[in-house]
């Protein structure tokens, strides 16, 4: 029976000349798998840190976008500050029952709270749609006066990710802030851009008929409902458009915008 030691066969393996393939192959292979797992620590350790960053980041997106609203800063007081935050049920466009939202991220890894969609009804360019999701309203004398909407598109690049904030009409915007996008730097990139975004409050998301109309222009803006287009970025723009379109319309927020309407939200 051959030597079964641990310690010898380390040995034999150590006694083997460097240029061996042998020796080499183990090495390399041990020196991947020493790579793997502190690549897979690192990865678990930081998760928790970068989850509270992304979150960090969005409250603050949050506060700047709810402190550029006109009036906002008076209501704002009169309610202390507080932003409530629902997950609601976008099908029924109401409170999703027995989900909260530090329950939100569980209740998503469940295949049956996604929605596929129709190639016709999927403008947003996103496959499938999450059927729960976080919002934040302030409310004033029982009336919704701002409502934040998280939203997700397709861009050049990768996915766009943005906020959007509604008057209480849940016409008007009260203003846009992009919280993640992968877009060609000096071109879509821009929307990221303060005096980009600049353009968005006051304009008319929804016509009087209830109707979408958003868009970003191409070119300058020539109607309430749009903003400048810019230059060099029409993939960029139009998932802009496609996106704030798709995330107000039926599959998206509209079934909760029309119960806000109604006084039964």
């Amino acid at each position: 029976m051959g030597d079964l030691n641990p310690l010898s066969a380390w040995r034999r393996f150590l006694a083997l000349p460097n240029d061996s393939r042998t020796k080499t192959l183990i090495v390399a292979f041990l020196v991947a798998g020493v790579c793997a797992l502190m690549v897979s620590g690192a990865t678990v350790l930081l998760r928790p840190i970068q989850a509270a960053n992304r979150a960090a980041e969005e409250q603050a997106r949050l506060g700047a976008l709810v402190a550029g609203v006109p009036g906002m800063e008076d209501l704002l007081a009169r309610s202390d500050g507080a932003l409530s935050t629902v997950v609601v049920d976008l099908d029924r466009g109401g409170a999703a029952e027995g989900v909260t939202p530090a329950g939100l991220e569980a209740a998503l890894g469940d295949a049956g709270n996604w929605t596929d969609l129709a190639q016709a009804d999927d403008v947003a360019g996103l496959g499938r749609r999450p059927d729960l999701a976080q919002i934040y309203l302030l409310r004033q004398d029982d009336a919704v006066r701002l409502l934040l909407l998280p939203m997700v598109g397709s861009g050049y690049n990768g996915q766009i990710r943005a906020l959007m904030a509604l008057q209480g009409d849940m016409a008007t915007v009260a203003g846009l802030a992009i919280t993640a996008q992968q877009e060609t730097p000096g071109l879509g990139a821009r929307i990221e851009e303060p005096a980009w975004l600049a353009q968005f409050p006051g304009r008319q998301a929804v016509d009087d008929s209830g109707q979408v109309r958003f868009a970003v222009a191409r070119g300058q803006a020539s109607s309430i409902h749009e903003v400048d287009g810019i230059t060099g970025a029409t993939r960029t723009s139009n998932g802009v458009t496609q996106m704030v379109r798709f995330w107000l319309g039926p599959k998206g927020y509209g079934p909760l915008l029309d119960a806000i309407r109604r006084g039964e939200f």
